[in-house]
């Protein structure tokens, strides 16, 4: 059993799910890197987010992308994503068809008891 939840019940994910253009695919990737990983992203610099986001690439749709997180507030997420949107105006985002970049959030309503985790580790 893995020795941890990968979120906390009570928290928030954000689950953007999203497609690109194609033949855009690798310069996607790179140009989300290069911002996501710099300073000049205020979503690492929140209080709030818990656990950095990760990208997933759709194994049966190559130019579908998922980006989850976890947060502990999605008021404070929706105020820094609309920062981003209107100020920042990341380069990766005119790879996205549709140019929507809007998530989905959803509360963590059951993750693994630290009792439990802690019973499987042997502890």
């Amino acid at each position: 059993m893995a020795q941890e939840p990968l979120a906390t019940k009570g928290n928030y994910l954000h689950i953007y799910d999203f497609t690109i253009h194609p033949g855009v695919e690798d310069a996607f990737i790179r140009e989300f890197e290069a911002f996501d990983y710099s300073d000049g992203n205020p979503m690492h610099k929140s209080w709030a987010q818990v656990k950095d986001g990760v990208l997933l690439r759709d194994e049966e749709d190559p130019l579908r992308f998922y980006l989850i997180a976890e947060w502990k507030d999605i008021e404070e997420h929706a105020r820094i994503r609309r920062i981003l949107a209107e100020e920042i105006k990341p380069s990766f985002i005119r790879h996205i068809a549709g140019g929507k970049f809007v998530p989905r959030y959803a509360k963590v309503v059951s993750s693994t008891p630290e009792e439990i985790l802690n019973k499987a580790a042997g502890a």
